[in-house]
Formats: C-alpha cells, structure tokens, sequence
C-alpha cells in the first residue's frame, strides 16, 4: 500500500509539473502526502487495466488516412504496429522505454534498416498519442535511432547506361527507362505519372512524391523523343503515362514495372543489379558528378533532408580517390 501511495503521489508530481511547471514540488509532495494519508490506495494491476492498445492503432490509422496518407503507406503502419502491440501485450499507458528496446532487441535476424523502420512508424504513432492528449509521457523520447552504415548507392556507369539502353527491346522499355533515368523519379512516382503530368514545351513533368509534395522534374531530348514514339502507338484512353500491354488497358503497377526492368537487366548481362532505383541513383550521382549544385540535386530528387542528398557527393570523392590512385604516378 506504502509503494503504490508512493507510485500515486509520484504520478501526480509529473502530471502537475508537466501541465504548471512552475509549481513549487517539495510543497506539492507535503499537500500530496496530507490528502492521501486518508485514502488505501490499491494500484490496478495490468489485468485490471484494458488492454487499449489496438483501439489506439486504430484510431492512429484512421487519424492518419483523413491527413492523406496513401493505403500503401498506411498498410506498412498498420502491420509494423500491431507487432509491436503482440509483442508487448499492455495497454499504451503501462508501456515503457524499456519495453520498446526490448522489443527492438528481441529479433536477432532483423538487420539495423530494419530496426530503424520500425522504431521510427513506433515513434510516429507514440508522438501522434501525446500530441493528441491521450497520453502524458512519450516513451520513445530516450531511445535514439540505430548507427546505420555508410553504404554508397549504386550507380550504372556511361559505358553500362548505354548497354542498358540497347538492351531494351519494345517503345514501351525504352520509353520507360529513359524516363526513369532522365527524371530521376522514384518508382512510385512513375507509376502515377500521368499523360497530363508532361508538360512537352518546357521539357518537364509534374510529380506527386512523398508526403503528398509535388515537384517538378524535367525530361532530356532523348527521353522525350521516346516518349513521344511510345505514345504514338498507344491506341488507348487510359490516364496514365505507362499502361498495361494487354486490354483494357490500364495503369502498371509497382511490380509490373520492377519486372520489365528485371527483363532488361537478364538482356543487358551488366554485374550490376538493375532497379527502378538504381535509375534514381544514377541520375543524382551522374549529376554530380557533372557538376550540379548539391541543393539543385536535392529538390529535383524531392528530397527533404540535404543530407539525404549529401550521400552523392560521397560517390563522386570515392571515385575521385579511385581515379587518384589508379592514374597518380607513385
């Protein structure tokens, strides 16, 4: 009865010293300790408390999915979360830090990415409950984000661009990789790219990103020229700017597009692995290397973070060392 008075007057010193900071505690713990010497005091034990947690996911998602969140993302929020609600098994008001690292740490086969994605949707939803005054204290406050490595992102060379290009057999492929690789679009971005998106005059498109952002981003002579022959044998009223081969024709999803792409890379023989993003990388980090202004890479990536962007910068001083060592006279 002592601990669980103590536990109360605690609880109360933090919600009163979070709400009126400026209240005097040592006087507060006197009041406290008056008023409660009155009262036994029983704390609930976790079976006595509702298990909340999964009507807090919910209300979460659907808080979410009015701010527009895509179903995709919201998907990927809801299968990350109610993990962590099995794992933990307590309402969200008894959940601690410690709980949440040892969830994190409980997988010795997830790697760092891994760990990372999921502490950060955990963070997310713990953030959205005190913002929404239906909790007092975030518990993921403490926990700071795993050291991720340094990896460089891979990128095709001039000499592999070109045997990717030759590789590509129908108007379709070509259309579709000079697109991606023109653009430097992620590949969600070209799959809801849409034929009123291209703006022919000015050699740009529109694109919805991340976040709901839009952007513009800009198409080469030779993408275009692609692009128009593409177009010139579509006999079809869909929207979009890449459809389906068969009939009705529709838009390509994600996954028709990674396999196209798949195609190309058996035809072209590179050592590389050939995906939607490798085209990105090989746009951003060409760019630099050709001397385009780190925040210019930044915006026509959609990037948010300047260090996200950073990391190209990285490629061209490791193949300027490459360079350095290869031709430097010793």
């Amino acid at each position: 009865m002592i601990n669980d008075t103590s536990r109360l007057m605690n609880d109360l010193e933090v919600v009163v010293s979070t709400l009126s900071p400026e209240t005097e505690l040592n006087k507060l713990s006197i009041r406290l300790e008056e008023v409660l010497s009155n009262y036994e005091i029983h704390r609930k034990t976790l079976k006595d408390i509702e298990n909340d947690i999964t009507d807090k996911i919910e209300l979460f998602l659907s808080s979410r999915k009015i701010e527009g969140l895509t179903q995709k993302t919201l998907d990927g929020y809801k299968i990350e979360l109610n993990q962590f609600a099995n794992y933990v098994q307590k309402p969200v008001v008894q959940i601690t830090t410690a709980d949440i690292r040892k969830y994190l740490a409980h997988n010795e086969s997830w790697m760092i990415t891994t760990v990372d994605r999921k502490l950060s949707v955990i963070k997310t939803f713990f953030g959205w409950l005190v913002k929404e005054e239906l909790l007092l204290r975030d518990p993921t406050l403490k926990i700071k984000a795993p050291k991720k490595p340094k990896r460089l992102p891979k990128s095709l060379s001039i000499e592999e661009l070109e045997i990717v290009r030759e590789s590509c057999k129908t108007l379709r492929e070509r259309a579709l990789m000079e697109v991606m690789y023109s653009t430097g679009c992620r590949l969600s971005e070209i799959e809801n790219m849409k034929k009123s998106d291209i703006n022919i005059q000015e050699m740009n498109a529109r694109v919805i990103g991340k976040g709901d952002k839009e952007r513009v981003v800009y198409l080469s002579f030779k993408s275009l020229h692609h692009l128009r022959k593409y177009l010139k044998i579509r006999d079809d009223d869909c929207e979009y700017l890449f459809v389906t081969e068969r009939k009705p024709h529709r838009k390509m999803a994600d996954r028709t597009i990674e396999r196209i792409i798949d195609k190309i890379e058996a035809r072209a023989g590179i050592s590389k692995k050939l995906t939607p993003h490798v085209f990105r990388h090989t746009f951003a980090t060409l760019a630099m290397e050709n001397g385009a202004d780190l925040a210019d890479v930044q915006q026509l990536l959609g990037h948010v973070d300047p260090a996200t962007t950073l990391v190209y910068s990285h490629v061209s001083e490791e193949r300027k060392k490459q360079a350095h060592k290869k031709y430097h006279v010793q």
